[in-house]
């Protein structure tokens, strides 16, 4: 794969698609989650791959299941594992040398680059190396692995937070090292692998588990943090989300990152629950969580970081799917009906890509968007402020739904039935980790969107 020049945030770490949708006017459904049996995702991404692409799939003896499909013939996959296709064009002036090694914003190559996938019909989420492409860990997210897990964030340190939809937060570690013995059994015992899921109780790379009691629970997005030089770390880290009951009002929340406690509760009741309250989540370079209902037109909710207060704006006439916000603090939406729109609070605009359909949406270190489309199956780019469309690209599977990018500048897009694809965005080449049971995840499944909202590109 040719060389590239990607931002490289300054972080301790390296991180490491509901329905088939419809025709070019805009269709689509509302997420199913659970709903999606792994045999017959299985057997309907098999009958949608094109003529044109090879998928072939592996299993090794820890039952973890690798799928390589239109890899390109310099083999890009080898070179990107050799982490050698990202610069760095801005240097935070924090913890450079006495941290070393690219902690505080150094520069160097990232430690470890994973994506988080939540398996909704499981109860679980998994760990997937971005560079391997193999999966290191899954986990259970709630007691009873009945949460239907859906949105995923990561944070500076490269920990993960995901959201039931059914009800509760919870926090797993990324690295092993900072897992703690809570069992009561001699050594660590965590996960390996897509086969070794661990019982709740047993598994001790889960942090924290805070319950909510709703009928909806789905954004989820941590905030940025002050470096702390002294050791090398980001110890006071917070993590919004949002939930709601049907028949009441929707309400969010502010967590302590370290330990799962609920520190802030702001209810909203100006905001409509709709069908599934407040859909997607994001935050900006301030810390501010917006939030977005799924509806048709959406409402937006900004919420200060700092008092709590909120502001209310409604949206174009589009029906909202996925939700992110740029490096500038513009709040997007990715629409299946009518179109794709941008939002700049500065000057209360709204500006719509009509007939820009999709679903996931998230921007890359070069200012392009990319937004996972349904009629094709796939994936798109426009850029950030001119709204020019890029390039495009048909991807197999069923229900490409989330979009995020990794630290190495690859697209990865996330579908419904049971497949993480890689997608080299200059040659539009890909490769597909196939050994998920009917996942979902649309939200920042790397950490790529809070640093890139949180160490901006400078131009």
């Amino acid at each position: 794969m040719a060389k590239r020049s990607w931002v490289l945030a300054a972080t301790t770490f390296a991180l490491a698609c509901g329905g088939n949708g419809g025709g070019g006017s805009g269709s689509g459904d509302a997420e199913t989650g659970g709903s999606l049996t792994a045999d017959d995702a299985s057997a309907t991404a098999s009958e949608s791959v094109s003529a044109s692409i090879t998928a072939s799939a592996s299993a090794d003896g820890t039952g973890e299941t690798q799928a390589d499909t239109g890899t390109s013939a310099d083999d890009g996959a080898d070179e990107g594992a050799e982490g050698t296709i990202f610069d760095v064009h801005a240097t935070v002036d924090v913890g450079v040398g006495q941290c070393g090694d690219g902690k505080g914003g150094g520069g160097k190559a990232p430690e470890f680059s994973y994506i988080w996938v939540a398996n909704s019909s499981q109860g679980t989420i998994s760990k997937i190396n971005t560079q391997t492409m193999l999966e290191e860990g899954r986990y259970i997210v709630r007691p009873d692995s009945a949460g239907s897990p859906s949105r995923t964030s990561v944070n500076l340190s490269g920990d993960v937070a995901v959201a039931n939809r059914n009800g509760g937060v919870t926090k797993v570690y990324a690295n092993a090292e900072a897992c703690q013995e809570s069992n009561g059994m001699g050594g660590l015992q965590t996960s390996s692998g897509a086969a070794n899921i661990l019982p709740w109780g047993t598994e001790e790379c889960v942090a924290w588990h805070t319950p909510f009691a709703y009928n909806t629970q789905r954004p989820v997005a941590w905030a940025p943090a002050p470096f702390d030089d002294t050791t090398c770390s980001y110890p006071d880290q917070k993590l919004w989300t949002s939930g709601a009951n049907f028949g009441g009002s929707i309400t969010v929340h502010l967590l302590d990152g370290e330990t799962g406690v609920i520190e802030q509760t702001i209810p909203i009741p100006e905001l409509e629950v709709g069908s599934f309250g407040a859909y997607g989540g994001a935050v900006n370079g301030d810390g501010d969580f917006w939030i977005t209902t799924y509806d048709q037109p959406p409402q937006l909710a900004r919420i200060d970081r700092n008092n709590y207060d909120y502001e209310i704006v409604t949206g174009p006439s589009i029906h909202s799917y996925g939700f992110t916000v740029d490096s500038k603090g513009r709040p997007w939406i990715g629409g299946f009906i009518n179109g794709s729109a941008r939002y700049t609070p500065e000057t209360d605009t709204w500006d719509v890509l009509d007939n820009v359909l999709g679903y996931g949406i998230q921007e890359d270190a070069e200012g392009q968007m990319w937004l996972a489309t349904f009629s094709p199956e796939g994936v798109r780019s426009f850029d950030s402020d001119s709204l020019a469309l890029g390039s495009s690209l048909n991807l197999p599977g069923f229900g490409c739904k989330g979009v995020s990018i990794d630290f190495y500048g690859y697209v990865w897009v996330v579908d419904m039935s049971t497949s993480a694809h890689r997608v080299d965005p200059e040659t539009l080449t890909f490769e597909s980790y196939s050994g998920l049971t009917g996942p979902y995840t649309y939200s920042d499944m790397t950490g790529w969107g809070l640093s890139n909202v949180t160490f901006p590109p400078q131009g």
